[in-house]
């Protein structure tokens, strides 16, 4: 990573660059180095309003709503395309803006927005827009149409910003939405790649929108009469302020929120392989990831075991430059965002907790946000280290008696968006998975699939992102009813 200047001072509104309605700014800063890069320009409301009217007029153009389901799913494999052209580029810039290691961006944020929107392209060619079905109790036929909901609004988080943007417009332009995307301003440079992309690709103007701005922009977004539909990645606490408004106003909404997931050790499981899949399960980009199993439950006869073999993973994790191809854990997105995961270490060790490894600022690195890899032990549940969501490199050790009570703990939280077991008896892990209240899980591994729904129950989240559940959220039905 170098202090390459990273200005940008138009956005792109109905499919062209535009200079922005005020002069402030936003700065970019390096989380490696903690200099700052550049600027992006920050929206004013007038920029909003100009982002929604060109979605809005798109939306209701006649050549727009003509579009066959063959037809938008080859304008969006042309995106695709040329969103293919520039993964390399785009992985390389969300690794400047927040630290993710390359090796996972180059997938994360590269390739994984080039798969979705193919496979909501292939989704949406195979669906009918019509069906039709008998009528009861009065004979008859019943026609049901599956239409877009209108102007979407997209707000994604800093953590992952490509692929999570792309969980909203994939499935948006699929169902035949038109979108006004604000991403995080700590990660707004790949959302230029991703408009340059659908230029090249032809996509009519209007059809994807891009503001810039923190939660002041957001809120303006969310509330904004011409907003049809808001699908949101990120806090808990936001989401409960945008789910408000939404309520109010009767407007549909996705809410993907917090997590604090637990990873169920149970008592057949290999130690050394268990240990070996926990950092991809619970330490993803230096845990700033929603679904990662952060509260390890493992046998109580077998805690000490497991808390030493832990401990020496956290330790032996690569960290440093996340250009580095090796480097696992990166700097954290923010001075913000390590405050807040230092603030939490402390009230854990206030709690009574025991740090076996990390803690602080890792050995031998004096700039650049990072936080070592750090594990907890001797806390229980209740402390607030093992109830808070953390948004960094810090796991929880706890124990438990028997099966039952593994599973109690695993459900005793607010949370419930992913979590995993762990054990050399799959079907034992299903039935397992089966018992954890969450809205995704993972039996020797997690893993997103396209295909599948993915969102949080309890404080995390409202409805579903991803497969065929994903599509229907940007859809809504009208029954047309025909007598015999």
């Amino acid at each position: 990573m170098t202090s390459t200047d990273t200005t940008r001072t138009s956005l792109f509104i109905g499919g062209r660059w535009r200079t922005p309605a005020t002069t402030d700014t936003i700065p970019v800063i390096s989380p490696l180095t903690e200099e700052q890069t550049g600027t992006i320009p920050a929206s004013s409301t007038a920029d909003v309003d100009a982002a929604v009217a060109a979605a809005r007029e798109t939306f209701r153009s006649d050549s727009w709503r003509a579009q066959s389901h063959a037809e938008r799913a080859d304008m969006m494999r042309r995106f695709a395309d040329a969103l293919e052209a520039r993964a390399e580029a785009r992985a390389h810039a969300v690794t400047a803006e927040n630290g993710m290691p390359i090796a996972l961006a180059r997938f994360a944020e590269g390739a994984a927005p080039v798969q979705l929107l193919r496979y909501y392209a292939d989704l949406i060619e195979a669906a009918p827009r019509e069906e039709r079905r008998n009528s009861q109790p009065m004979p008859g036929t019943t026609v049901v149409r599956r239409d877009p909901v209108g102007v979407v609004a997209a707000i994604a988080p800093w953590n992952f910003p490509a692929v999570l943007s792309m969980f909203k417009i994939a499935p948006a332009l699929a169902a035949g939405c038109t979108v006004v995307l604000k991403p995080s301003p700590e990660t707004t440079l790949d959302s230029y790649l991703l408009a340059e992309a659908a230029v090249e690709a032809g996509l009519p103007a209007g059809a994807i929108n891009i503001v810039t701005g923190g939660a002041e922009t957001g809120r303006y977004l969310v509330a904004h009469p011409g907003i049809d539909k808001v699908a949101f990645t990120g806090s808990t606490a936001a989401g409960r302020q945008i789910g408000a408004v939404c309520g109010e106003l009767l407007r549909p909404v996705t809410l993907e929120l917090g997590g604090k997931s637990a990873a169920l050790v149970l008592d057949d499981a290999d130690l050394e392989a268990t240990v070996a899949g926990l950092p991809a399960a619970s330490l993803l980009n230096a845990g700033q990831t929603c679904y990662m199993s952060t509260r390890v439950l493992v046998p109580r006869t077998a805690y000490d075991s497991y808390l030493e073999a832990i401990t020496e993973m956290a330790r032996s994790l690569p960290i440093g430059d996340p250009l580095d191809e090796d480097t696992f854990i990166g700097p954290l997105v923010s001075d913000r965002q390590r405050r807040r995961v230092l603030d939490h270490i402390e009230q854990g060790r206030a709690d009574g907790g025991t740090v076996t490894t990390g803690g602080g600022a890792p050995a031998g690195i004096d700039r650049g946000y990072f936080v070592a890899p750090t594990v907890f032990g001797g806390v229980d549940n209740g402390s607030a280290i093992a109830r808070n969501e953390i948004f960094g490199p810090v796991l929880t050790v706890l124990s438990y008696d028997d099966l039952d009570d593994a599973v109690a703990i695993a459900n005793d939280s607010e949370y419930g968006l992913g979590g995993t077991v762990w054990t050399s008896d799959e079907e034992r892990g299903l039935d397992v998975a089966r018992r954890v209240e969450t809205g995704s899980f993972g039996v020797n591994t997690f893993n997103l699939d396209w295909g599948s729904p993915f969102g949080g129950v309890k404080a995390s989240g409202l409805g579903r992102e991803l497969g065929a559940e994903g599509l229907a959220a940007y859809q809504q039905t009208k029954s047309i009813f025909l007598p015999a």
